[in-house]
């Protein structure tokens, strides 16, 4: 049996009066890609805060490695291994790629354990290395996805969360990107995928979760879900 990374137990969330989640239950095992689908609103990016604690969960429980964190502090459950890229980047573009990267490992004490983390981004992304003294305002939107990635990465996470890496992105800079994110899970990442495109998605993913309207309506192996035509075309807009 797969040891569980993040396990959400009847998950409930709200924004004021909207009922956001309603009664999220999902695992993603140590090791997988797990993604989860869905159309504008289903609750995805929700999902995610909720598990990050940049919003509170009105019931139900996150567990990450076995702990419950359902209540901890969003700079705790940082600390504590758990890195969300929140959708469109978010990279502080006044900054530059050097300095965005150095940010994204300051809670490593270790000033060479930093350095070795830099150049473990810089081999992932050499773009980011070629442009390490540019402001991250300059990047072209892919180069920016790359280093907010890099920018999670600096941490060694033992669970990543994407937040629509490939929005707005042309179809070969996707391509790219979702290289990396396989070459970060076949190097030990877990990663919780959050995608409205379902077929690059499904690709890539090992199980798929899809919401609708804030409700689990279907899961299954990313194989079934990719070859049920009535799925893609009722739940994930393809």
């Amino acid at each position: 049996m797969s040891e569980m990374v993040l396990a959400l137990r009847s998950l409930e969330t709200y924004y004021g009066k909207i009922h956001a989640l309603k009664g999220i239950t999902l695992e993603v095992p140590k090791g997988q890609i797990v993604t989860l689908l869905g159309s504008n609103g289903a609750g995805k990016s929700t999902t995610l805060k909720t598990i990050s604690g940049l919003v509170p969960a009105a019931s139900g429980s996150v567990e990450f490695m076995g702990r419950d964190i359902t209540r901890e502090k969003a700079h705790k459950i940082v600390g504590m291994g758990l890195i969300h890229v929140p959708e469109g980047r978010r990279i502080f573009k006044d900054l530059t790629v050097k300095e965005n990267l150095e940010l994204g490992g300051f809670t490593l004490g270790d000033e060479g354990l930093r350095r070795k983390r830099m150049e473990y981004v810089f081999d992932l992304f050499p773009r980011l290395q070629d442009r390490q003294r540019q402001s991250g305002g300059t990047l072209s939107g892919g180069e920016q996805q790359m280093l907010a990635i890099g920018r999670a990465m600096m941490t060694e996470p033992k669970l990543l969360l994407l937040d629509e890496p490939s929005m707005g992105l042309a179809p070969l800079i996707v391509g790219e990107i979702m290289k990396i994110i396989k070459t970060l899970n076949s190097e030990g990442t877990t990663i919780l995928l959050v995608e409205q495109n379902a077929k690059v998605a499904l690709k890539l993913a090992d199980y798929g979760y899809v919401l609708e309207t804030g409700e689990l309506v279907m899961q299954g192996d990313s194989q079934t879900l990719r070859q049920d035509e009535s799925i893609v075309k009722a739940y994930l807009g393809e």
